[in-house]
């Protein structure tokens, strides 16, 4: 496994957003373009901290867990990948930063991450993600049920 640059400079409260698919800067403009759209009811101000470093390329999930681990602030981090910039609707990966270590026990783990510690969200539910695990609000294991429960596997925001 590669070791990736560490990241920096991102405040506790910014969604992170790694870049790893580098075939289409225009699908990219698109997804960021996307990600800085004011968002929920409210209409708050996107913060996006994104990593567009092509030392990135092709980074599995494991290695940029490897790479962001240390973020303790972190619930969450998106991935820009090939899927995303390939699809119409841009479906960013979501994985979580839950670790077994931090569970209980095996059962426990085992139930918050029973739909798998990854999932699809459109750039449009990336802050809900962001923002609900981010103050204990919600669950992976929620967001990750329901875009198990849609027909492409995407998590649509609300």
């Amino acid at each position: 496994m590669r070791a990736l640059p560490a990241v920096t400079g991102r405040d506790e409260f910014d969604v992170l957003v790694v870049r790893t698919d580098y075939d289409d800067d225009q699908a990219w403009q698109d997804v960021t373009a996307a990600l800085m759209e004011p968002w929920g009811d409210r209409q708050h101000e996107a913060h996006v901290h994104f990593i567009d470093d092509p030392a990135w390329a092709g980074a599995t999930v494991e290695e940029a867990l490897n790479a962001v681990c240390t973020d303790e602030d972190l619930a969450v981090f998106f991935l820009a990948d090939r899927t995303t910039m390939q699809a119409e609707s841009h479906a960013l990966l979501a994985v979580t930063m839950l670790a077994r270590e931090e569970c209980v026990d095996d059962e426990d783990y085992e139930q918050l991450t029973q739909f798998g510690r990854e999932f699809r969200t459109v750039p449009a539910g990336v802050h809900d993600v962001h923002a609900n695990l981010s103050i204990g609000n919600l669950g992976f294991e929620e967001y990750a049920a329901w875009a198990h429960d849609d027909p492409e596997g995407v998590y649509r925001s609300f």
